[in-house]
């Protein structure tokens, strides 16, 4: 078991309505739990099917360097990136719209 979090933007609501029945969400798109390795793939296979337009970040414990690993889905400003073996996030600056 390992402790899971999932966080969510503009997902449909049946997609959040999937994700309370394995995990506790204690902010709007912000979900707990501690679960095994398969219910957190199931988890993540629900994610793929389901996100639509919105974005996702899973983040669970691991014995990896950092202590823990994430995923994303969708479009973000954050993106993950690999450092030295590390895994970071890097920030884009936001999209200029065409005049």
């Amino acid at each position: 078991m390992a402790f899971l979090v999932v966080v969510t933007e503009n997902v449909p609501p049946r997609l959040r309505g999937r994700l309370a029945i394995w995990l506790l969400e204690v902010r709007a798109g912000v979900y707990i739990g501690d679960v095994s390795r398969r219910t957190r793939e199931m988890i993540w296979q629900q994610l793929e099917a389901g996100h639509e337009d919105g974005n996702v970040v899973m983040a669970w414990a691991s014995n990896h360097e950092s202590g823990y690993q994430f995923q994303t889905l969708g479009e973000n400003r954050r993106i993950p990136i690999e450092f030295d073996g590390l895994h970071l996030v890097a920030f884009q600056p936001p999209k200029i719209p065409a005049l």
